[in-house]
């Protein structure tokens, strides 16, 4: 636009130089006025004018010049060279022409141009411009007034250029206004849109929200509703449980006052016999037991028969007939025998103190029948190991009847009237029976070792250490026997938080002494010294159980050793069993017939003992 400005300052100045064109201005000569121009701001002139001037050297009539001033056809400003800036004044006056004269006049004066070199000749010739004469200013004239019509000419195509461009300067920037405006209620809209979306988001969520707030709200109350329904629900199941824990409760006082009243009825002292079998070196020797009569269903009849001669000379059978609680044969398995003493040892776990003995001549099984052979199967364990095993399977039942319980065991053997601790390391020193306290008839022995036990594999561990420390020696009539009372006791407490129960027995387990007669055993020395040892505690112990079946105010229990240490388990409440066991060969008849004679003063005392309760 600058460049533009310029080139329409430049025509203005040229129009300002034509007739008329200044109030009453003079002609000017046409090489005055181009001396008066700047020589960067002249412009080169066109073939098609310089060919006019040659062709008509003089100077056309103003009529023809008028006619030829509007622009020519097929002219355009882009076929010209580049205009050069002429700075000319927007409204001429008569100075310029007048200045324009004096430059046109100066050559005739004989001055020189300006630019020109001193004592020059005159300018060359413009070719195809035929030169006009020095002194020819119309002529002159006539090409400046050239010169400017082709300027005016151009100025008026770039003005038409300018206001086109203008125009569509203004149509673009009309365009750019729409475009800008549409772009701005573009980006309203898209605002706006933005905000009626995430206002229709909002919405959508604070309704789900809303709607999630209604459910959770729904949900707690549904939560309450069953929470109120749980809590009443296990109220009622607490309620039902304690009326149901009373109940079990209940039942097993009313079981254990039931199952003691048996044991009563049953008698407190109750007698078994046992016949071992025969060994097998013992069935070559005797071919069968004919001294021996079983009854047919009746199990608690044995008969001894034997041949005795009178005094008419005349051989006759004899028939001892004996009655028992319980009559086991030779056949019976060690599973039957505990089978029948089974609800006897429950009493010890119901908080009654429970004593077995196994009482017989030496040889006649008692250690079998209390311990068994010693081995780990189980069928052949003796009372001792399923007693414990009963206990422990008893104490895991009771477990959710709320009781529990703890055992620990102990080995003492009474060997001429001495205790020993078959579990203890010294095997030397004696122990003493003491009172628990002064206040109390309780008995216990100091520094007794005490082993807590929970399985049978424990016991079977302890009988082996017992066993091994036992003291045996070989006799006429055995050749290892027992030279002492094997006492085995297990301590039971139980307790019942929930009802503030404590409960406490002791199960003895007694595999006696053999009993001997001295002239049979033919002993002599220290042995003879352990059996009378042995034969007057036996003796004692059934003055004992007599004295307590007749219900005597004195009982001998401190006349023996055995006795002062099971008294606890032999009075009151406890209850009492006692194994007779007896030998089946046919020359041990004597010796039989003295344990059962024994066995049988004890059984007749028990029996009329029961009967004078049930009357």
């Amino acid at each position: 636009m600058g460049a533009r400005g310029g080139r329409g300052l430049s025509v203005s100045a040229a129009m300002a130089a034509r007739p008329g064109g200044g109030g009453g201005a003079r002609p000017v000569p046409a090489t005055a006025a181009a001396a008066s121009l700047p020589a960067a701001s002249r412009l080169p002139v066109r073939k098609a004018h310089a060919k006019r001037a040659a062709a008509a050297p003089e100077p056309e009539a103003p009529e023809q010049k008028r006619r030829r001033s509007g622009p020519r056809a097929g002219w355009a400003p882009s076929s010209r060279a580049p205009l050069r800036a002429i700075s000319v004044p927007t409204a001429p006056g008569p100075g310029l022409l007048r200045k324009a004269m004096t430059v046109a006049a100066a050559p005739q004066a004989g001055k020189k141009a300006p630019g020109a070199a001193s004592g020059s000749a005159a300018p060359p010739p413009v070719p195809g411009v035929r030169r006009r004469a020095a002194g020819d200013p119309r002529g002159q004239l006539a090409e400046l007034r050239e010169k400017i019509r082709g300027l005016e000419d151009d100025n008026r195509q770039l003005r038409e250029q300018l206001q086109h461009s203008r125009a569509r300067e203004e149509e673009l920037e009309g365009q750019v206004s729409s475009l800008r405006t549409e772009l701005q209620q573009s980006q309203e809209e898209r605002s706006r849109w933005q905000r009626e979306a995430q206002a229709a988001e909002r919405q959508r969520l604070a309704a789900e929200l809303q709607e999630r707030h209604r459910q959770l709200e729904e949900l707690r109350e549904a939560a309450r509703d069953r929470e109120e329904q749980l809590g009443a629900a296990q109220a009622e199941l607490r309620a039902l449980a304690g009326a149901q824990e009373e109940h079990l409760h209940a039942l097993e006082m009313e079981r254990r006052r039931l199952h003691n009243q048996l044991q009563e009825l049953k008698g407190n002292i109750r007698v078994f016999c046992r016949v071992r079998p025969l060994l097998a070196a013992e069935q070559e020797v005797q071919k069968g037991l004919e001294h021996l009569h079983f009854p047919p269903e009746d199990n608690k009849t044995l008969v001894l028969c034997r041949t005795e001669g009178s005094h008419t000379g005349r051989r006759g059978e004899v028939r001892y007939d004996f009655s028992f609680d319980r009559v086991f044969p030779p056949g019976a398995s060690q599973e039957d025998v505990f089978e029948e003493i089974a609800l006897l040892v429950q009493s010890a776990l119901d908080g009654y103190p429970v004593c077995i003995f196994a009482y017989g001549q030496t040889g006649s099984g008692k250690t079998y029948t209390m311990e068994g052979p010693g081995g780990a199967d189980p069928t052949s364990w003796g009372v001792i190991p399923r007693a414990v095993r009963h206990l422990f399977g008893g104490a895991r039942q009771l477990e959710h009847k709320g009781w529990q319980y703890s055992f620990s065991a102990s080995f003492l053997e009474i060997y001429n009237e001495a205790l020993r601790d078959l579990l203890g390391g010294d095997r030397g020193g004696e122990l003493e029976i003491r009172h628990v306290s002064s206040a109390s008839k309780e008995l216990h022995v100091p520094n007794l070792r005490c082993v807590p036990v929970a399985s049978e594999d424990e016991v079977l561990g302890l009988l082996q250490t017992a066993a091994s420390k036992r003291s045996v020696a070989r006799t006429a009539l055995n050749d290892r026997s027992s030279r002492s009372h094997c006492v085995f006791q297990l301590h039971i407490q139980g307790s019942n938080a929930s009802r503030a129960l404590r409960c406490s027995s002791v199960l003895s387990l007694v595999d006696l002494a053999g009993s001997e007669r001295l002239d049979k055993c033919q002993a002599s020395g220290q042995r003879l010294r352990e059996t009378q040892a042995i034969n007057s505690s036996l003796a004692t112990l059934g003055l004992v159980i007599m004295a307590i079946s007749n219900k005597e105010l004195h009982v001998p229990y401190r006349n023996s050793k055995l006795t002062y240490l099971l008294q606890n388990s032999l009075r009151g409440n406890a209850k009492m069993l006692m194994f007779v066991n007896i030998s089946p060969l046919e020359e041990n008849l004597a010796e039989s017939l003295n344990s059962l004679r024994f066995a049988s003063k004890v059984n007749e005392c028990m029996v009329g003992t029961a009967h004078a309760n049930k009357k």
